[in-house]
């Protein structure tokens, strides 16, 4: 198994920017495909971007693609998620998931496809 944490939630005004880091435990970080989700207060959890073991494919919700990048640094066991021109219809409590996909350079856009999840970190856009 794998735990993970996310971080980099806060407040931010329309159009700032914050990056998101989800630090994972253990030593086959490298073997998980990983993926970022949002929920807002009374809606459905939704696919925001995800990215292969190795980095090599990513993927991205077309709500946020122009704004957001996904990354990640298999050396120090973090992936990312750069927000740009945010907006107030991002604030959502963002998590961080995670699947063993050994020798699978895949992404994966649905949760259910997922094994592991993080907290969750809180992400407020005011107007």
């Amino acid at each position: 198994q794998v735990q993970l944490v996310e971080s980099g939630g806060g407040l931010v005004q329309a159009g700032g920017s914050l990056r998101l880091s989800c630090a994972a435990s253990g030593h086959t970080f490298r073997l998980y495909a990983m993926g970022w989700f949002r929920q807002a207060p009374g809606k459905e959890r939704e696919f925001v971007a995800a990215i292969s073991t190795m980095g090599g494919t990513i993927s991205c919700a077309d709500s946020v693609k122009a704004r957001f990048t996904i990354s990640r640094d298999n050396a120090k066991n973090t992936v990312y998620l750069q927000m740009n021109s945010l907006k107030p219809e991002d604030t959502a409590v963002y998590y961080c998931a995670a699947d063993r996909r050994i020798g699978d350079t895949r992404v994966f856009t649905r949760a259910r496809e997922y094994d592991y999840w993080g907290q969750g970190t809180q992400v407020t856009v005011s107007s």
